[in-house]
């Protein structure tokens, strides 16, 4: 199974962000363990090392956390025609249609996200973590 994980729930795990670190920690853990292919954009990986430098003031620090998450998570990039086809996209959010044309051009299964509303016309099925993570046999 081929899952794109949004920046959201990439930020809540690092961050021990509450209420949502838990299951954000949980999704990191299946990857780390197979039980699905996870991918994050190339995109997401700049606006994390961006986030994480802020927080951690460290380029260093910074830089080993996106070589730790390269190791659970492959990059899928997205490409010119992604950003052409997001602009008719019925999803208002820009960024939000850009990696939704990069997912299904990658076949990609699901996006794992919190904000389910951003992607209500997505092409592809979108999760919440707790659904994902009910879909793959993890409970509270």
């Amino acid at each position: 199974m081929r899952v794109l994980i949004d920046t959201c729930i990439i930020v809540d795990a690092l961050q021990n962000r509450e209420p949502f670190k838990d299951d954000a920690q949980k999704i990191f853990l299946l990857a780390a363990n197979q039980h699905f292919t996870g991918y994050i954009t190339a995109k997401s990986a700049t606006d994390i090392y961006y986030l994480t430098r802020r927080s951690t003031h460290s380029e260093k620090t910074s830089r080993e956390v996106l070589s730790k998450l390269f190791k659970l998570f492959d990059l899928l990039d997205t490409d010119g025609i992604d950003c052409r086809k997001a602009i008719p996209s019925p999803i208002t959010d820009f960024e939000d249609a850009v990696m939704v044309e990069t997912a299904a051009r990658e076949e990609v299964d699901f996006i794992v996200t919190r904000n389910l509303c951003d992607y209500d016309k997505s092409s592809v099925k979108t999760l919440s973590p707790k659904e994902f993570l009910s879909e793959n046999g993890v409970n509270d």
